[in-house]
């Protein structure tokens, strides 16, 4: 098999990507510094995460637009202070965090990132400019219109992966059906299957090797679907069980 030569220095790996996805959520505690500290201490140093902003305009990582499923706090973030949603915890025990606290905590770390809402864009393209972390992060998001945004902002420093409309396009241009497909691109991150429908197959990840995009493919937990999905030659796969995906890499060979 063969994998897609380097278009960009967040994509520089010697393997596959083993993405601690949430930090690694198996344990619920998705998101918060704790769960990153326990994937940094597994080794890895590819995080995903999720991002929104507060009505005052700092940039959380977190999941929901609101805090009600996980954690002590009600409300939507977008229209909570910092000073409220500070004031929340996941689980009952731990901390939102700031992603601009978890830059400088995981100095090393690279950061995918999942731009929840169109008003977390702006705060997070001028945190990662004042921060000068253009090489650690790669900003993604359901919405291709939000990701071109942010690409037709930063500009060819910024690494970015296709939303869904890009994705959908891929897979056409797979079976060869015309489709426009967004330049400037560095990966295409997919689920496994979508509503039933395989995504990933092996034309797949030909047709995006053969565009000079890499394939990360989320969230698998399950040891024998990483197995089959390294077999295809996916470039990263994102997972809540950070000790499997680390246990299937080490048993191939490829973790790094």
């Amino acid at each position: 098999m063969t994998h897609v030569r380097l278009r960009h220095p967040y994509l520089d790996h010697p393997a596959p990507i083993p993405f601690a996805h949430r930090g690694g959520a198996a344990d619920g505690l998705e998101n918060t510094a704790a769960a990153f500290r326990r994937a940094a201490g597994t080794g890895y140093r590819y995080f995903e995460t999720d991002v929104h902003a507060t009505a005052d305009g700092r940039l959380v990582a977190f999941h929901d637009s609101t805090l009600d499923r996980i954690t002590d706090g009600r409300g939507r973030i977008s229209e909570l202070p910092w000073e409220r949603v500070r004031e929340a915890r996941v689980g009952g025990t731990e901390p939102l965090a700031l992603f601009e606290d978890l830059l400088e905590e995981f100095p090393d770390a690279r950061w995918n990132i999942d731009v929840k809402a169109e008003s977390a864009l702006h705060p997070l393209i001028d945190l990662v400019a004042r921060t000068r972390v253009w090489d650690r992060v790669c900003v993604g998001s359901f919405s291709e219109g939000r990701v071109a945004r942010a690409q037709r902002i930063a500009g060819p420093r910024l690494a970015t992966s296709y939303g869904v409309r890009g994705v959908v396009g891929l897979r056409l241009r797979s079976y060869a059906i015309p489709a426009a497909l967004r330049v400037g691109a560095v990966a295409a991150q997919v689920p496994e299957t979508q509503a039933g429908i395989r995504v990933v197959d092996r034309r797949f990840v030909r047709t995006a090797h053969a565009r000079g995009l890499q394939v990360h493919v989320w969230t698998v937990n399950e040891p024998e679907r990483m197995e089959a999905l390294l077999d295809l030659g996916v470039d990263g796969i994102m997972t809540d069980r950070i000790d499997i995906l680390r246990t299937v890499l080490d048993r191939r060979g490829a973790w790094a």
